[in-house]
């Protein structure tokens, strides 16, 4: 045997003995570390199936809610809606739940539902800004001019994206007003907004028809 052969497998000895003594003075400890290791990874993959199932619960319940509602069954769709409360799907339940007040004629109700989410800090901003002005949509058929701009100035600036709901919204308070110039304010600044959608384009276009023969006869 030469003297590099009788050295590596001196060396070998060596080793081995050393894992030998590491493994009878912590092999206990690496079997228990190994066995938290993976419950740990079971429990991980546990609580990410309960999340997914969670959801998908929630899902069910918030459409089978949308449907009732668009049934004509506010009672039961409210009472639905009214059992959503994960952090996902609680807001938007509320949304829905104030719509659906404000289509069964309760405004004052469904006002008070978007003012709520409106305040509600752990809702997500742009869900707030929604609910205020659905709420301010609500009261544009009875709340005064005024009123309604208290709701919704902060809106109404350039590169806002709800510039144009802000606006339609005192148009229609104007109009019902009788508040011919103030209409009209609100309908140009709509109709000179190159990104005003194609649809509120066409009702400010109408609106503007109208509002032209009763300012010439101021």
């Amino acid at each position: 045997m030469s003297d590099d052969s009788l050295f590596r497998e001196v060396d070998e000895e060596v080793r081995q003995d050393q894992y030998k003594k590491l493994w009878d003075r912590y092999g206990n400890a690496i079997i228990a570390a190994c066995v938290v290791l993976v419950g740990l990874v079971a429990a991980f993959k546990g609580w990410q199936y309960w999340q997914v199932k969670q959801s998908e619960t929630v899902a069910e319940s918030f459409f089978s809610a949308a449907k009732l509602a668009e049934g004509g069954k506010a009672a039961d769709a409210a009472a639905e809606f009214k059992t959503i409360t994960q952090t996902g799907y609680a807001p938007l339940a509320r949304m829905r739940e104030a719509a659906n007040l404000a289509a069964s004629g309760k405004a004052a109700d469904a006002v008070t539902a978007y003012d709520a989410v409106a305040a509600d800090a752990n809702v997500d901003a742009s869900l707030r800004d929604s609910a205020r002005l659905r709420a301010a949509y609500v009261l544009a058929d009875t709340a005064k001019p005024d009123e309604l701009k208290s709701r919704v100035a902060s809106f109404d600036a350039a590169g806002n994206p709800w510039r144009h709901a802000a606006r339609e919204i005192m148009a229609i308070a104007a109009w019902r007003t009788s508040d011919y110039k103030l209409a009209s304010t609100e309908v140009e600044a709509i109709l000179a907004d190159p990104e005003t959608p194609g649809a509120l384009r066409q009702r400010m276009t109408a609106l503007h028809d109208l509002l032209v023969p009763l300012l010439a006869a101021k």
